[in-house]
């Protein structure tokens, strides 16, 4: 046996989502510090091993497998993309039969008895934010440009779903690749289409020349408004004021949420990451934070780290603390119930406009290994 419990954890810090990436490495540096702090766990040191994963696919798959077969972790965490997720997931999770720990806000519909999902899915983050648009901005007609790639086309059959249920229409759907760059006749037939929401799932790179574009053609001016999922500190700080003005955004946790661990949780990481990236829920800051602290909770409860007996205690594992409130597993569904809000930007800064309380993922019943 080893002397140190290890913790694999696969992070795009460098490519396009390195300031997402970067973000899950900082939150598992400081938990890992933290945890050996407090005397390890099961009286042993906990060893934190971190792969770059470059937004590359076929990278995060080789660090799945160096991590697995060479470091022989006892669990793995990372990943931001839903391929990478699944690059991830076969020589790991498939071939490697290691418990992974999924730690980013996703389309949902994930299900492996050795998988567990700890960012937010379409029913804590479309089902609540779309009609409260509709209702507070009379908004009722839609257009839907996107990237190219599962978790958008599957936000989109949300939206469309949750939309038609409120009275609302959907005017244009379109995808691109994630690079996309020329907007401009998308923009156009936004425009002209009158859709009084744009649902965005365009992602880094390619959202910032579609929230140039969009800018600068007049949509919100006119009174449009730009609703998405994932827009956090980190991308509002990247980007010019005016491009993200008024947008509306549904997460787990923004730097504004005013509960008294939040607020200490995000000084200790600035104080320990002062030069960035910001502590967020879009970056997986969160979800790595509440992935780890549940595993934590499991193997504790589990008083070993046999696989088996972890699992079952992280099946119904809790927290009650972490960033946003509290949070626990939903027994068989190995998706996590918490607190969700709502958010503008205003100022450059992401406010939380409505506090929605804790809500159930509704994910599908695991199958019984």
């Amino acid at each position: 046996m080893s002397d140190t419990i290890k913790i694999g954890v696969i992070a795009d810090q460098t490519g396009a989502l390195s300031i997402m990436g970067a973000g899950q490495a900082n939150v598992a540096t400081l938990v890992v510090d933290e945890m050996n702090a407090s005397g390890g766990l099961l009286g042993r040191d906990v060893e934190l091993i971190i792969e770059d994963s470059a937004t590359d696919d076929e990278q995060a798959a080789a660090a799945a497998t160096k991590l697995v077969q060479d470091d022989h972790v006892d669990v793995l965490l990372g990943g931001i993309f839903s391929s990478t997720r699944q690059a991830i997931k076969q020589p790991a999770v498939v071939e490697g039969e290691t418990l992974y720990i999924y730690p980013e806000q996703y389309e949902g519909q994930e299900y492996h008895p050795l998988l567990f999902c700890t960012g937010a899915v379409p029913a804590q983050q479309v089902e609540p934010l779309i009609p409260w648009v509709m209702q507070q901005t009379g908004a009722r007609t839609f257009y839907l440009p996107s990237a190219d790639y599962i978790w958008p086309h599957v936000m989109n059959r949300k939206v469309h779903e949750v939309a038609s249920a409120n009275g609302g229409q959907i005017l244009g759907e379109e995808y691109f690749p994630l690079d996309h760059a020329d907007w401009g006749e998308t923009v156009d037939r936004i425009n002209s289409s009158g859709a009084d929401v744009v649902f965005n799932t365009t992602v880094p790179p390619g959202c910032v020349p579609f929230l140039e574009a969009l800018c600068e053609s007049g949509f919100t001016t006119r009174g449009g408004r730009v609703v998405t999922t994932y827009f956090d500190e980190n991308l509002v700080a990247a980007l010019p004021t005016e491009h993200t003005a008024g947008l509306y955004a549904c997460m787990d946790y923004y730097q504004s949420v005013s509960d008294p661990f939040s607020r200490e949780l995000l000084g200790r990481y600035n104080v320990r990451f002062p030069d960035g990236p910001h502590f967020s829920g879009g970056s997986g800051c969160t979800g790595m934070y509440r992935g780890l602290k549940l595993w934590e909770a499991a193997v504790t409860e589990a008083g070993s780290l046999d696989q088996a007996a972890v699992v079952a205690a992280l099946d119904h594992a809790k927290i009650a603390e972490g960033p946003g409130g509290p949070a626990e597993m939903v027994p068989g569904q190995h998706h996590v119930r918490m607190n969700m809000y709502i958010a503008r930007v205003r100022n450059g800064t992401l406010d939380v406009v409505e506090s929605l309380g804790a809500i159930d993922p509704q994910e599908h019943l695991q199958a019984v290994a």
